[in-house]
């Protein structure tokens, strides 16, 4: 997921430079989107793993 926002983003920035100033911001509001939700699922997994940890051990 990390790997598509970054993707994105690297597409939103060669548009933003070629002229292209709507699709690139489409495809900053998508990199974004991706960043955030894959930094959700990321904390999910930190919190499920400290618990189940304790719990496990």
């Amino acid at each position: 997921m990390l790997r598509a926002a970054f993707i994105f983003a690297i597409i939103a920035l060669v548009l933003g430079l070629l002229g292209f100033g709507g699709i690139a911001g489409v495809a900053w509001d998508i990199a974004k989107i991706l960043f955030f939700i894959a930094l959700a699922i990321a904390a999910v997994f930190l919190i499920l793993g400290v618990t189940i940890y304790k719990k496990v051990t």
